[in-house]
């Protein structure tokens, strides 16, 4: 019976085969990251992707929709009016983007267009209200607005904030809430 010998030439094919296959997990992994990075890049591009975000594991929105920590966004490439906009993403069960939080502002940071989103001023209560009548809280971008019952803002990142005429024409960002 013959005993099991180690040579250093069986040591050393097992270290090699080892560390291969250490790096093709690493790479596999990294592959991974990078594909779905850019895959949550291109959904702020002017044609928005089919697949889920990441982040977007609690919910499942529908084709042309992006999928972020639980709510469904849509990034319309038609421009319409301010009200239009807020009839367009009431008839798909949601509203105008309402900004909650700086993680939420991050994730539609960086965009090519003005959009329009679901803040307009209240000549009522003389200040600028979201959509649900929740008052606009300055901390999440720093802004000078004008207090115009006519304008309703547009949004292209946290730096490019407009108070515009509600009839002009922008694109605009829905968001339904899922969680």
């Amino acid at each position: 019976m013959a005993a099991f010998q180690t040579t250093p030439w069986n040591l050393i094919s097992g270290a090699l085969g080892t560390t291969c296959l250490l790096l093709m997990a690493t790479l596999g992994i990294l592959l991974n990251h990078s594909y779905s990075k850019q895959n949550f890049l291109s959904t702020l591009s002017s044609e928005p992707t089919r697949e889920p975000q990441e982040g977007s594991d609690c919910c499942s929105c529908q084709e042309k929709w992006i999928g972020y920590r639980c709510n469904c966004y849509f990034f319309s490439t038609e421009e319409k009016p301010w009200k239009e906009s807020r009839a367009a993403c009431a008839s798909q069960n949601s509203t105008l983007l309402q900004l909650e939080s700086r993680d939420e502002l991050g994730f539609v940071s960086s965009l090519q267009y003005f959009y329009w989103i679901g803040l307009s001023f209240s000549a009522d209560r003389g200040t600028w209200l979201w959509e649900d009548g929740s008052t606009l809280s300055f901390d999440l971008f720093s802004l000078s607005l004008t207090p115009n019952p006519e304008n309703c803002i547009s949004y292209k990142s946290s730096e490019e904030v407009l108070d515009e005429n509600c009839f002009q024409n922008n694109r605009y960002i829905c968001k339904q809430c899922n969680g």
